[in-house]
């Protein structure tokens, strides 16, 4: 479901909108409107059942690229809104970018990202929202094989060590479904979402090596 929209959307409006499970997009980079989303099926990846494999373990582990969180959003969500081989479009408008860029000045959003190389450059990454122990992941990039799946598998381990109760992957992709994301009917998401909203977590910006990340996610 979606209309668009022209009036000022400020921060808080947009936090109050995830809160009631919907979230903006936009036709494309050069149109200024918003349309709001509330999909009849709702995308989640469930943080208990993360489903990450051998080979990917592996790479997380032992592929030779560091992670970190929160260090430069503007070239991440410039990376998620650079054009993509199956498509020249993105949802990513100038709109989008300073509303998102906000909630990070204010803490509500929040980047992890892959840099590899020598000198080290930024390779991969994502963004999402924090509201409560709900985190809704927005966007990925990457610039190397697996980059972007490397920034996933943090960010689900970051959430599982901060408490974190659910982890809105909005739309159910391929490349989400090797992860074990689930389709989940628009009113059992809501309360799913209702009760992530109302019981805190810590959003874990600490280091977190590779193999600690596997860890976190191992059955059990």
């Amino acid at each position: 479901m979606h209309g668009s929209v022209f009036v000022e959307i400020t921060p808080e409006i947009l936090l109050k909108a995830y809160a009631a499970g919907i979230f903006p997009m936009a036709e494309d980079a050069d149109d200024p409107a918003l349309y709001w989303v509330e999909p009849r099926e709702r995308g989640i990846l469930p943080l208990e059942g993360f489903h990450l494999g051998a080979r990917l373990a592996r790479t997380v582990r032992n592929g030779g690229f560091d992670v970190v969180t929160d260090r430069d959003f503007d070239a991440v969500i410039e990376g998620c809104a650079a054009p993509r081989r199956d498509s020249a479009r993105t949802w990513i408008n100038g709109r989008i970018r300073a509303l998102y860029g906000e909630l990070f000045d204010l803490g509500y959003c929040h980047t992890v990202e892959v840099y590899a190389g020598e000198p080290r450059t930024l390779v991969g990454g994502l963004y999402g929202v924090s509201l409560g122990s709900a985190f809704f992941g927005e966007s990925m990039f990457h610039l190397e094989r697996d980059a972007s799946k490397v920034a996933l598998v943090h960010l689900a381990a970051r959430l599982r060590r901060g408490g974190y109760r659910l982890l809105d992957a909005q739309f159910v992709t391929g490349h989400l479904s090797q992860f074990g994301a689930v389709e989940v009917p628009r009113q059992v998401y809501k309360r799913m979402l209702r009760d992530a909203v109302e019981h805190p977590a810590r959003w874990d910006d600490a280091p977190l090596s590779g193999r600690e990340a596997v860890a976190l996610l191992a059955p059990g």
